[in-house]
Formats: C-alpha cells, structure tokens, sequence
C-alpha cells in the first residue's frame, strides 16, 4: 500500500512516496516556520496553513499519509503545542507526530548506515537543530544542538547575497562557539537530513563517485581537502544567483553558505578524510518502524 511520508523541519518540508519497495522523494516545499517565529514567538498562521494545505492536496489522492515534524515544534510552549496540534487535526484528519532529537538521529542514523559495515559519523543538519552521531555496529556516541542553519542565517544574512561580505573564517568561529561536537573521531562522514546531494550536484564543487561503499541513495563522495577548498570558492566565487535561476526551488539555497561552514567544521572536529552527501532523512526509519 502506498504511504506518504510529510516531514516538516525549521525550513524545509520533504513530501515523499513508498510504494511498499522503494521511495521516491516528491517535492521539498520551504515554509519558514523558525525564522518566523522568532519574530512573534509564535507560529504565523500563514505558514500553518501552508502546511495545512499541502496536506491537504496529498489527501486528494492518498489515505495512508504520515506527517511529523522536528526542531521548531520541540520548542512550542505547552500550550502552543497544544493548539498547533489540534488544529492541524481539525483542519486534516491526520494526527502530526513531533519527533524528539534522539528519535530523529536515530531514524536517519538508520537509513544513511544500512549498507556499511565500518565506523562512520553521520550528520544531520536542519534549520534549527544539528546532530551528529557516530555509528560503528550500532551508535556509539549521540550529540545534540539546539542550533541550526537559521541562527547562522540570522546572524549573517548576507550569506544569502550573490557573494557575501562576510568571510568563511567569521561564520566557521560563530558556529565552533555554538555547535556541539562529539569527542569520537570517523573517517567518513556522512551528511544526511536532506539536500546534501542536491547541493553538491548543482553547486558546483567537486565529487566524485563514492567508492567506500556501495549503497544507490549515496552514490558520491569527495576528500576533505577539496570540500576544503570549494567552501572557500563557495563563499567567495560561485554566483548564488546563478544557481537561483536554474533550480526548481531558489530559496532553498539560500541556507546553503551557512550549511558549508557548519559541514566543515564537523567535518574538521571528528578527522574525515571523506564527505558523503545524501538527500537520505528520516523516512527510512520512518518506514521500517511503520511497515
């Protein structure tokens, strides 16, 4: 039976489909529920509805629909909550399932190492929320922040210019300070929690084929020096409006300068000689916990 999975984040919402084998990512829709509510302290009612009405349309053509969400809702007040969730049942007939950092790592953790048998940190960025886990036959380290690609954003908005002003060194010191980072050092790490993949195909660093192991959603890799260097070229040369005007949804990439430094610093702290970049989320785990 066929079931969509609505995974909303801080900035991003991910619709994808399981046909009962395989998943097929639909869309990624950006509604800005951090960023916004940062000015009211509180969730804008436009952006509920947007998420209402997205639901909504898959509803047209699904029954079997989960819907969950991550970071921002964490940070509701009880009684925000309370209210968030209830009209979001009165308005869709479906239950929104606010899921804990740990379930969160946990679920990714699972899709992004179910084809490798060595030890790997695994990544999982998002608007307002990073973890990071390090995973050798199970996980053995779990580090969790509250602090994402929004307060990077916020506090250096020219990021999202065509080339900023602000250098890669003063954004990597404002994350170092605030970031959590695990004391297990990994080889590789993989990055996860959506879009790494899209990143690197359209942006214009360099890749290559992943030959640390063999898994069909995780299909590149590069070394560390040269995630090193296309950072800085990143930040300093590539055309953020180029890349605007020839993609499907602009305004994501909005996030991705601060992505970068946030990437490289962690990348950095536990010693990777590789980067693996993955649009791999929680639907996997998702899946396996509801088949």
């Amino acid at each position: 039976m066929e079931k969509i999975i609505i995974e909303v984040g801080s900035t991003n919402t991910k619709v994808d489909l399981y046909n009962g084998k395989e998943i097929e990512h639909l869309e990624t829709v950006t509604i800005e529920f951090k960023k916004n509510y940062k000015k009211e302290n509180t969730l804008l009612p436009e952006d509920v509805k947007k998420l209402i009405n997205l639901v909504l349309n898959y509803k047209q053509s699904y029954t079997n629909i989960y819907i969950c969400g991550t970071s921002i809702f964490r940070n509701l007040t009880e009684n925000q909550r309370d209210d968030f969730l209830n009209e979001f049942s009165k308005q869709t007939g479906f239950e929104f399932n606010i899921i804990s950092q740990e379930q969160e790592n946990e679920l990714t953790v699972f899709g992004a190492v179910r084809n490798i048998n060595k030890k790997v940190a695994v990544f999982i960025g998002g608007g307002g929320s990073t973890e990071i886990a390090i995973y050798e036959n199970g996980i053995k380290e779990m580090v969790n922040s509250s602090f994402g690609v929004v307060d990077v954003t916020s506090n250096f908005p020219d990021l999202s210019n065509d080339l900023p002003t602000t250098k890669l060194e003063d954004v990597r010191k404002f994350v170092k300070q605030r970031l959590n980072l695990p004391k297990e050092k990994a080889d590789i790490l993989i990055l996860a929690g959506g879009g790494h993949k899209v990143f690197a195909l359209g942006s214009g660093i360099h890749y290559e084929k992943n030959t640390l192991f063999e898994d069909d959603v995780e299909p590149i890799m590069m070394s560390i020096e040269d995630r090193k260097k296309d950072t800085l070229r990143y930040f300093e040369e590539i055309s953020l409006d180029e890349i605007r005007e020839r993609v499907d949804n602009p305004k994501w990439w909005d996030a991705t300068r601060a992505m970068c430094a946030v990437v490289l610093n962690v990348a950095e702290s536990i010693g990777a000689k590789y980067i693996v970049p993955t649009d791999i989320s929680m639907v996997y785990g998702i899946i396996e916990n509801n088949k």
